[in-house]
């Protein structure tokens, strides 16, 4: 039976934010974006929320940032956004939201704006408030959040958009939507990626939008081969072979290493400990066929010894 390949969110999320932050708030916090100077440099404070973090560690984070952004308001003031991206339901998320936001006001002394996107599969699941009373003594702590859930019932307009955070929240939708249906998450993954191109993106940019969709449509083997010969031909007749070139390198420097590893957890299966200069030795060669002969031979050679001896012979064409 197919299997779709379990999604990573936390990497491809990151780096969209990091290429389109003001396509970011203008998508799903509008109001806000307009608030904001983009004519001015923003400027991410990964290092310093780290500190933060590490200061604070509450629950499981999945995606955060810090931004250092100016306003459009005739003053020459900034103001930090806190941007979390949350993908799974917690009792405690209100709790750290509130946590983050009081010690980076205490370290900075500055307005600090939180804001939260949630993308968990609970629609009902909406936290944008954190309270504490007790004895009289009462505060209340609210941030603006946006749901991809409530995008769910807007594919078309989705489609439509010419926002780069539209095909984001499109592709992680439908990664979970089509979780458990492989077929139909390859159709959408090549629906997807031929929409890049209809919407008259840059070369730069649908390539940063195919690494997305392809990091978080994840499928299986069996049907990366159909999506890519699909692609191919797609690419070609568009005359713009953007990322097919690009992905057939890294398909095939990923296909070389693995192979090298192989090669070595049989060695280390059946011999125990491979020396540094066996390992070395198999990850300078590149050449699939030369590869496949070495996994062949990892399986029956009768010790490290003569493997070193069959490298030797592959590399001087010893065997065909």
């Amino acid at each position: 039976m197919t299997t779709t390949p379990t999604s990573e969110y936390d990497s491809p999320w990151k780096e969209a934010l990091e290429s389109y932050f003001p396509e970011f708030m203008a998508f799903f916090f509008p109001k806000m974006h307009k608030k904001i100077d983009w004519q001015r440099q923003w400027e991410f404070l990964d290092k310093e929320l780290q500190q933060v973090v590490r200061d604070a560690e509450i629950g499981r984070r999945f995606v955060d940032k810090l931004v250092k952004v100016w306003r459009r308001n005739g003053q020459q003031t900034w103001v930090l956004l806190h941007v979390e991206v949350q993908g799974s339901r917690e009792s405690t998320f209100p709790n750290r939201m509130y946590v983050y936001h009081y010690r980076l006001s205490d370290r900075y002394n500055h307005p600090i704006v939180s804001l939260a996107v949630l993308t968990d599969g609970h629609p009902n699941w909406r936290p944008t408030t954190h309270t504490y009373k007790l004895w009289g003594c009462k505060l209340k702590f609210k941030f603006p959040i946006a749901k991809l859930l409530d995008y769910k019932g807007q594919l078309e307009q989705l489609e439509q958009s010419q926002n780069p955070f539209a095909v984001v929240t499109l592709a992680h939708l439908q990664a979970q939507a089509t979780l458990q249906t492989p077929e139909t998450r390859l159709q959408w993954k090549l629906r997807l990626v031929k929409g890049l191109y209809n919407r008259g993106y840059s070369k730069k940019d649908i390539l940063e939008l195919f690494r997305f969709i392809d990091w978080i449509l994840a499928l299986p083997e069996e049907l990366k081969l159909v999506f890519q010969q699909e692609l191919h031909t797609f690419e070609e007749n568009k005359k713009m072979r953007y990322v097919t070139s690009i992905e057939q390198m890294g398909i095939e420097k990923g296909n070389i290493q693995q192979k090298q590893i192989d090669i070595i957890e049989v060695l280390e299966v059946r011999f125990g400990e491979v020396s540094d200069t066996i390992s070395q030795e198999i990850y300078t060669i590149q050449d699939p066929a030369m590869l496949k002969t070495l996994h062949r031979e990892a399986i029956t050679i009768e010790s490290l010894t003569a493997f070193g001896q069959a490298i030797a012979l592959v590399q001087h064409g010893g065997n065909n």
